[in-house]
């Protein structure tokens, strides 16, 4: 049994140009959503956008992945720190973990102390429901300015 866990991440559409630095970075130091895999190997096997709101390569891009063999998606950091943040986040998870019995995981680099003030502001993540959301990603302070 392989102890090498294979990825995909979805990224939001808003950020299309996005190189993949932050989660790239994170990714190889094991921060933020990546921490879970800190005694194990990862192969990323699949990057891609939601393709835009209403998120319709979701539907379609995990399929993909799973033929080079994911087991895990990611929805990047970027659907929620955006603002206004992914309102159909939850639903991507559902539909995912539903569809193709994978696991996923909300987020990929630490959320940026930038976007961390911002939202804490504005009451964005007050709720129960993006509490759960943003925990994967939440980090101390000093992590979370490495990634401004």
């Amino acid at each position: 049994m392989s102890n090498t866990v294979k990825i995909g991440i979805i990224i939001c559409n808003r950020y299309h140009t996005c190189a993949g630095g932050k989660c790239l970075r994170s990714l190889y130091n094991r921060e933020g959503a990546f921490s879970i895999y800190k005694d194990k190997e990862v192969q990323l096997v699949g990057y891609t956008t939601c393709d835009g709101c209403p998120g319709g390569n979701v539907e379609y891009a995990p399929a993909e992945m799973q033929k080079n063999n994911a087991e895990v998606i990611h929805l990047a950091t970027g659907l929620v720190v955006g603002y206004p943040p992914c309102p159909r986040i939850a639903q991507f998870r559902n539909f995912i973990q539903e569809k193709y019995n994978m696991k996923v995981v909300i987020g990929t680099h630490p959320i940026p102390q930038k976007y961390y003030i911002t939202h804490t502001a504005l009451d964005t993540w007050k709720s129960p429901v993006w509490q759960e959301l943003i925990q994967p990603t939440l980090t101390d302070e000093k992590t979370r300015l490495a990634y401004d």
